[in-house]
Protein backbone atom coordinates (compact mmCIF):
# COMPACT_ATOMS: atom_id res chain seq x y z
CA UNK A 1 0.00 0.00 0.00
CA UNK A 2 1.46 3.33 -1.09
CA UNK A 3 0.55 6.18 1.08
CA UNK A 4 -0.98 9.15 -1.34
CA UNK A 5 0.40 12.53 -2.03
CA UNK A 6 -1.41 15.90 -1.91
CA UNK A 7 -4.15 15.07 0.21
CA UNK A 8 -5.16 16.61 3.32
CA UNK A 9 -6.99 15.32 6.48
CA UNK A 10 -10.06 16.45 7.61
CA UNK A 11 -12.74 15.88 10.34
CA UNK A 12 -14.79 12.04 11.10
CA UNK A 13 -11.40 10.29 8.90
CA UNK A 14 -12.43 12.15 5.69
CA UNK A 15 -9.98 13.24 3.57
CA UNK A 16 -9.59 15.79 0.71
CA UNK A 17 -7.64 14.62 -2.54
CA UNK A 18 -5.87 17.44 -3.96
CA UNK A 19 -4.55 15.90 -7.33
CA UNK A 20 -7.32 16.49 -9.47
CA UNK A 21 -9.99 19.03 -10.33
CA UNK A 22 -12.65 16.47 -8.76
CA UNK A 23 -10.44 17.63 -5.67
CA UNK A 24 -12.81 14.78 -3.95
CA UNK A 25 -13.78 14.53 -0.25
CA UNK A 26 -13.58 11.00 0.95
CA UNK A 27 -15.29 9.03 3.09
CA UNK A 28 -13.41 6.85 5.08
CA UNK A 29 -13.59 3.40 3.33
CA UNK A 30 -14.58 5.21 0.17
CA UNK A 31 -12.61 5.55 -3.06
CA UNK A 32 -12.39 9.19 -4.97
CA UNK A 33 -13.92 9.40 -8.61
CA UNK A 34 -10.96 7.87 -10.23
CA UNK A 35 -11.74 4.69 -8.49
CA UNK A 36 -7.96 4.17 -7.63
CA UNK A 37 -7.88 6.21 -4.63
CA UNK A 38 -9.22 4.92 -1.08
CA UNK A 39 -9.82 6.44 2.05
CA UNK A 40 -8.38 3.67 5.01
CA UNK A 41 -9.28 5.46 9.02
CA UNK A 42 -8.10 8.84 7.70
CA UNK A 43 -5.37 8.23 5.33
CA UNK A 44 -5.65 8.15 1.49
CA UNK A 45 -3.72 5.48 -0.33
CA UNK A 46 -2.75 4.82 -4.25
CA UNK A 47 -4.26 1.60 -4.64
CA UNK A 48 -2.95 1.48 -8.23
CA UNK A 49 0.82 2.41 -7.34
CA UNK A 50 2.83 -0.22 -9.25
CA UNK A 51 0.23 -2.38 -11.46
CA UNK A 52 1.37 -1.66 -14.75
CA UNK A 53 -1.38 -2.51 -17.00
CA UNK A 54 0.45 -1.31 -20.42
CA UNK A 55 3.61 -0.69 -21.78
CA UNK A 56 4.96 -0.19 -25.45
CA UNK A 57 7.68 1.19 -27.34
CA UNK A 58 5.80 4.18 -29.38
CA UNK A 59 6.85 6.38 -32.27
CA UNK A 60 6.44 9.81 -30.33
CA UNK A 61 4.66 10.83 -32.93
CA UNK A 62 1.57 8.17 -31.90
CA UNK A 63 1.15 10.42 -28.62
CA UNK A 64 0.50 12.37 -30.80
CA UNK A 65 4.03 14.60 -30.07
CA UNK A 66 5.09 16.17 -33.93
CA UNK A 67 7.51 18.75 -32.59
CA UNK A 68 9.00 16.88 -29.32
CA UNK A 69 12.35 15.04 -30.68
CA UNK A 70 10.51 13.80 -33.95
CA UNK A 71 11.34 10.65 -35.39
CA UNK A 72 12.52 9.49 -31.68
CA UNK A 73 10.91 6.24 -29.81
CA UNK A 74 9.21 6.69 -26.21
CA UNK A 75 8.18 4.16 -23.60
CA UNK A 76 5.40 4.47 -22.99
CA UNK A 77 3.36 2.77 -19.32
CA UNK A 78 -0.27 3.58 -17.76
CA UNK A 79 -1.68 2.35 -15.05
CA UNK A 80 -5.68 1.42 -14.47
CA UNK A 81 -8.39 4.07 -13.79
CA UNK A 82 -8.96 7.35 -15.02
CA UNK A 83 -10.50 11.13 -13.40
CA UNK A 84 -13.18 10.76 -16.17
CA UNK A 85 -15.79 8.85 -18.06
CA UNK A 86 -15.76 9.88 -21.64
CA UNK A 87 -18.27 8.06 -23.42
CA UNK A 88 -16.29 7.70 -26.69
CA UNK A 89 -13.37 6.35 -24.58
CA UNK A 90 -10.52 4.39 -27.18
CA UNK A 91 -9.33 2.78 -24.17
CA UNK A 92 -12.12 1.99 -21.40
CA UNK A 93 -11.20 -2.04 -20.88
CA UNK A 94 -8.08 -0.25 -18.43
CA UNK A 95 -9.45 2.96 -18.02
CA UNK A 96 -12.94 2.68 -16.80
CA UNK A 97 -11.60 -0.85 -15.24
CA UNK A 98 -11.81 0.29 -11.33
CA UNK A 99 -15.04 2.04 -11.63
CA UNK A 100 -17.26 -0.47 -13.59
CA UNK A 101 -15.48 -3.64 -12.54
CA UNK A 102 -14.11 -2.60 -8.73
CA UNK A 103 -10.94 -4.33 -10.27
CA UNK A 104 -7.24 -2.68 -9.98
CA UNK A 105 -4.96 -4.78 -12.13
CA UNK A 106 -1.77 -5.32 -13.52
CA UNK A 107 1.95 -6.54 -13.43
CA UNK A 108 4.11 -5.16 -9.95
CA UNK A 109 6.89 -3.73 -11.74
CA UNK A 110 9.06 -1.37 -9.53
CA UNK A 111 10.55 2.31 -11.11
CA UNK A 112 13.73 1.29 -11.67
CA UNK A 113 12.70 -1.59 -13.70
CA UNK A 114 10.44 0.59 -15.94
CA UNK A 115 13.36 3.29 -16.74
CA UNK A 116 15.84 -0.08 -17.13
CA UNK A 117 13.74 -0.94 -20.32
CA UNK A 118 13.11 2.35 -21.75
CA UNK A 119 17.37 2.77 -21.81
CA UNK A 120 17.16 -0.51 -22.91
CA UNK A 121 14.97 -0.42 -26.09
CA UNK A 122 16.64 2.91 -26.63
CA UNK A 123 14.15 5.29 -26.07
CA UNK A 124 14.14 8.76 -26.02
CA UNK A 125 12.32 9.51 -23.02
CA UNK A 126 8.97 7.97 -20.76
CA UNK A 127 5.09 8.44 -21.73
CA UNK A 128 2.76 8.36 -19.19
CA UNK A 129 -0.19 7.27 -21.49
CA UNK A 130 -3.01 5.50 -22.27
CA UNK A 131 -4.86 6.41 -18.78
CA UNK A 132 -4.55 9.54 -17.56
CA UNK A 133 -1.36 10.08 -15.78
CA UNK A 134 -2.53 12.42 -13.03
CA UNK A 135 -4.20 9.77 -11.47
CA UNK A 136 -1.38 7.41 -11.23
CA UNK A 137 0.63 10.41 -10.03
CA UNK A 138 3.00 8.54 -7.07
CA UNK A 139 4.03 6.40 -9.35
CA UNK A 140 4.66 8.41 -12.74
CA UNK A 141 6.17 11.18 -10.26
CA UNK A 142 8.90 8.14 -8.81
CA UNK A 143 10.00 6.77 -12.42
CA UNK A 144 10.21 10.81 -13.71
CA UNK A 145 12.85 11.65 -11.18
CA UNK A 146 14.59 8.51 -12.11
CA UNK A 147 14.40 9.18 -15.75
CA UNK A 148 15.84 12.77 -15.42
CA UNK A 149 18.87 11.34 -13.87
CA UNK A 150 19.32 9.23 -16.82
CA UNK A 151 18.90 11.88 -18.84
CA UNK A 152 15.46 10.92 -20.04
CA UNK A 153 12.84 12.95 -20.87
CA UNK A 154 9.28 12.80 -19.55
CA UNK A 155 5.59 13.43 -21.27
CA UNK A 156 2.07 13.18 -20.64
CA UNK A 157 -0.98 12.44 -22.41
CA UNK A 158 -3.13 13.74 -20.63
CA UNK A 159 -6.50 15.22 -20.27
CA UNK A 160 -5.46 18.20 -18.19
CA UNK A 161 -7.90 17.63 -15.00
CA UNK A 162 -4.89 17.99 -12.58
CA UNK A 163 -4.47 20.97 -9.96
CA UNK A 164 -1.97 23.67 -9.80
CA UNK A 165 -0.44 22.03 -6.93
CA UNK A 166 -0.14 18.72 -8.92
CA UNK A 167 1.78 20.99 -11.30
CA UNK A 168 3.93 22.50 -9.00
CA UNK A 169 5.23 19.21 -7.91
CA UNK A 170 5.35 17.40 -11.18
CA UNK A 171 6.40 20.05 -13.26
CA UNK A 172 10.00 20.58 -12.80
CA UNK A 173 10.42 16.65 -14.25
CA UNK A 174 8.28 16.96 -17.09
CA UNK A 175 9.41 18.15 -20.68
CA UNK A 176 6.46 17.80 -23.03
CA UNK A 177 2.62 17.36 -22.91
CA UNK A 178 -0.13 16.47 -25.21
CA UNK A 179 -3.42 17.88 -24.19
CA UNK A 180 -6.86 16.58 -24.91
CA UNK A 181 -8.98 20.01 -25.04
CA UNK A 182 -12.15 17.94 -25.79
CA UNK A 183 -14.55 21.15 -25.47
CA UNK A 184 -14.86 24.29 -25.45
CA UNK A 185 -18.46 24.22 -23.68
CA UNK A 186 -18.75 23.25 -20.18
CA UNK A 187 -22.28 21.43 -20.74
CA UNK A 188 -20.42 18.99 -22.88
CA UNK A 189 -17.39 18.29 -20.42
CA UNK A 190 -20.40 17.53 -17.62
CA UNK A 191 -22.67 15.77 -20.16
CA UNK A 192 -20.43 13.43 -21.60
CA UNK A 193 -16.80 13.71 -19.85
CA UNK A 194 -17.81 13.83 -16.31
CA UNK A 195 -15.58 17.36 -15.64
CA UNK A 196 -15.34 21.18 -16.19
CA UNK A 197 -13.92 22.84 -18.83
CA UNK A 198 -11.99 25.78 -16.92
CA UNK A 199 -9.71 23.54 -15.32
CA UNK A 200 -8.76 21.84 -18.18
CA UNK A 201 -7.90 25.67 -19.76
CA UNK A 202 -6.13 26.43 -16.44
CA UNK A 203 -3.77 23.03 -16.58
CA UNK A 204 -2.72 24.16 -20.27
CA UNK A 205 -2.09 28.12 -19.69
CA UNK A 206 0.08 26.63 -15.97
CA UNK A 207 2.12 24.46 -18.31
CA UNK A 208 2.77 26.80 -20.66
CA UNK A 209 3.83 29.51 -18.27
CA UNK A 210 6.17 26.89 -16.42
CA UNK A 211 7.87 25.75 -20.04
CA UNK A 212 6.59 22.58 -20.73
CA UNK A 213 6.10 21.86 -24.29
CA UNK A 214 2.97 22.02 -25.46
CA UNK A 215 0.41 20.38 -27.94
CA UNK A 216 -3.21 20.18 -28.15
CA UNK A 217 -5.34 17.62 -29.12
CA UNK A 218 -9.38 17.69 -29.83
CA UNK A 219 -11.48 14.61 -30.89
CA UNK A 220 -13.95 15.85 -32.97
CA UNK A 221 -17.05 13.31 -32.27
CA UNK A 222 -20.10 14.30 -34.21
CA UNK A 223 -23.09 15.89 -32.82
CA UNK A 224 -20.69 16.38 -29.46
CA UNK A 225 -18.37 19.26 -30.48
CA UNK A 226 -18.14 19.33 -34.32
CA UNK A 227 -20.17 22.88 -34.35
CA UNK A 228 -17.34 25.21 -36.51
CA UNK A 229 -18.25 28.04 -33.71
CA UNK A 230 -16.66 26.06 -30.93
CA UNK A 231 -14.27 24.46 -32.92
CA UNK A 232 -13.64 28.46 -33.79
CA UNK A 233 -13.22 28.95 -30.25
CA UNK A 234 -10.96 25.83 -29.59
CA UNK A 235 -8.37 27.22 -32.17
CA UNK A 236 -8.75 31.00 -30.47
CA UNK A 237 -8.11 29.93 -27.60
CA UNK A 238 -4.58 27.72 -28.29
CA UNK A 239 -3.94 30.82 -30.32
CA UNK A 240 -4.41 33.45 -28.35
CA UNK A 241 -3.85 31.87 -24.65
CA UNK A 242 -1.11 29.72 -25.78
CA UNK A 243 0.69 31.12 -28.71
CA UNK A 244 0.01 30.22 -32.53
CA UNK A 245 3.61 27.56 -32.44
CA UNK A 246 0.95 25.58 -30.28
CA UNK A 247 0.49 22.47 -32.20
CA UNK A 248 -3.18 21.72 -33.00
CA UNK A 249 -4.05 17.85 -34.03
CA UNK A 250 -7.77 17.10 -34.96
CA UNK A 251 -8.46 14.03 -34.70
CA UNK A 252 -11.10 11.77 -36.52
CA UNK A 253 -13.51 9.92 -33.89
CA UNK A 254 -14.55 5.97 -34.48
CA UNK A 255 -17.26 4.58 -33.16
CA UNK A 256 -16.02 2.87 -29.38
CA UNK A 257 -17.23 2.49 -25.68
CA UNK A 258 -20.86 3.89 -25.36
CA UNK A 259 -20.49 5.54 -28.70
CA UNK A 260 -21.02 2.71 -31.29
CA UNK A 261 -24.02 4.33 -32.37
CA UNK A 262 -22.31 7.65 -33.87
CA UNK A 263 -20.53 7.25 -37.49
CA UNK A 264 -17.00 8.13 -37.64
CA UNK A 265 -16.19 12.05 -38.27
CA UNK A 266 -16.95 13.29 -41.81
CA UNK A 267 -13.28 13.44 -43.73
CA UNK A 268 -14.57 17.11 -44.86
CA UNK A 269 -15.16 18.41 -40.86
CA UNK A 270 -11.87 17.21 -40.14
CA UNK A 271 -11.09 19.46 -43.10
CA UNK A 272 -13.12 22.30 -42.13
CA UNK A 273 -11.66 22.14 -38.90
CA UNK A 274 -7.96 23.06 -40.56
CA UNK A 275 -8.97 25.78 -42.06
CA UNK A 276 -10.51 27.28 -39.08
CA UNK A 277 -7.35 26.70 -37.31
CA UNK A 278 -5.24 27.78 -39.69
CA UNK A 279 -7.67 31.37 -40.12
CA UNK A 280 -7.29 32.07 -36.04
CA UNK A 281 -3.51 32.15 -36.88
CA UNK A 282 -2.31 28.57 -35.80
CA UNK A 283 0.68 27.56 -37.49
CA UNK A 284 0.68 23.64 -37.26
CA UNK A 285 -2.69 22.27 -37.46
CA UNK A 286 -2.68 18.41 -38.12
CA UNK A 287 -5.53 15.94 -38.57
CA UNK A 288 -5.14 12.52 -37.36
CA UNK A 289 -6.89 9.07 -37.72
CA UNK A 290 -7.09 9.85 -41.44
CA UNK A 291 -4.70 8.70 -43.85
CA UNK A 292 -2.63 11.18 -45.79
CA UNK A 293 -0.39 14.33 -45.24
CA UNK A 294 1.01 14.98 -41.97
CA UNK A 295 4.33 16.92 -42.86
CA UNK A 296 5.37 19.45 -40.66
CA UNK A 297 5.04 22.95 -43.39
CA UNK A 298 7.06 26.19 -42.71
CA UNK A 299 4.65 28.66 -41.62
CA UNK A 300 6.81 31.47 -43.82
CA UNK A 301 7.58 29.72 -47.15
CA UNK A 302 5.52 26.99 -47.10
CA UNK A 303 7.87 24.33 -47.71
CA UNK A 304 7.08 20.55 -46.00
CA UNK A 305 10.08 20.30 -43.59
CA UNK A 306 9.64 16.96 -42.06
CA UNK A 307 7.93 14.84 -43.98
CA UNK A 308 6.01 11.64 -42.41
CA UNK A 309 4.48 8.37 -43.97
CA UNK A 310 1.95 7.68 -40.61
CA UNK A 311 4.53 7.46 -37.97
CA UNK A 312 7.50 7.34 -40.09
CA UNK A 313 10.56 10.53 -40.62
CA UNK A 314 11.00 9.93 -44.36
CA UNK A 315 12.62 13.96 -44.44
CA UNK A 316 13.68 16.53 -42.53
CA UNK A 317 15.06 20.25 -43.80
CA UNK A 318 15.26 21.57 -40.31
CA UNK A 319 18.55 23.04 -39.75
CA UNK A 320 20.88 22.40 -36.67
CA UNK A 321 19.22 25.58 -35.10
CA UNK A 322 15.78 24.93 -35.48
CA UNK A 323 15.29 26.69 -38.67
CA UNK A 324 13.53 26.38 -41.80
CA UNK A 325 16.62 25.15 -44.58
CA UNK A 326 15.00 26.93 -47.68
CA UNK A 327 13.76 30.21 -45.89
CA UNK A 328 15.59 30.25 -42.73
CA UNK A 329 12.64 30.93 -40.23
CA UNK A 330 12.29 29.56 -37.04
CA UNK A 331 10.09 26.82 -36.82
CA UNK A 332 8.85 25.97 -33.00
CA UNK A 333 9.75 22.87 -30.93
CA UNK A 334 12.35 21.23 -29.10
CA UNK A 335 15.04 18.73 -31.14
CA UNK A 336 13.85 18.87 -34.57
CA UNK A 337 17.08 18.97 -36.49
CA UNK A 338 17.63 15.46 -38.34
Amino acid sequence: MKEAMLYEKQEENKVRCNLCAHRCVIDDQKRGVCGVRENEDGTLYALAYGKVIARHVDPIEKKPLYHFWPGSFIYSIALPGCNFRCEWCQNADISQMPRERGVIAGQEISPDVIVDSAQQTRCRGMAYTYTDPTIFFEYAYDVARLARDKDLKNIFVTNGYMTADMLDLFGPYLDAANVDLKSFRDDVYRRHIGGRLQPVLDSLQKMKEIGIWLEVTTLVVPGVNDDPDELRDIAQFVAQALGPETPWHISRFFPSYRKTDVPPTAIFTIQEAQQIGREAGLRYVYAGNVAGETSTTCHQCGRALIQRSGYRIIGNDIDEVGCCSYCGAPVAGVGLAA
